[in-house]
């Protein structure tokens, strides 16, 4: 068992040695102002190479997200509902909507869902 875990643990200190001298030497200390330039044909980029991302559609997909998840969660629990309690059950998805009713509720109120004010 000693050998094993001194095994494992040379092969780590190795592999972790020879990715190091790898990450060093393969460093480059060259910036070509064309290679980080944003391609267009050859030709100066008239504008930027980045649109404006907007914030408020970026919280709207996370909240749409963490609301999806929560409702797939919700899902497996209806073929359980034979198998269980039907008080013990009640009580969970009770507690587990009224979670979701008040983020929802916060959500709302923060303006997060409102599109017209921004």
């Amino acid at each position: 068992m000693k050998i094993l875990s001194f095994l494992a643990m040379m092969i780590l200190l190795i592999s972790s040695l020879l990715i190091l001298i790898l990450n060093i030497c393969s460093k480059k200390n060259f910036i070509d102002r064309e290679k980080s330039s944003p391609f267009e044909c050859g030709f100066d980029p008239k504008s930027a190479a980045r649109l404006p991302f907007s914030l408020h559609f970026f919280l709207i997909a996370i909240i749409f997200l963490i609301f999806d998840v929560e409702i797939t969660l919700l899902l497996p629990m209806i073929p359980s509902m034979t198998i269980s309690n039907i008080f013990s059950y009640t009580y969970i998805i009770a507690f587990f909507l009224l979670i979701l009713l008040i983020g929802l509720y916060h959500e709302w109120n923060q303006g997060a869902l409102d599109w017209t004010s921004s």
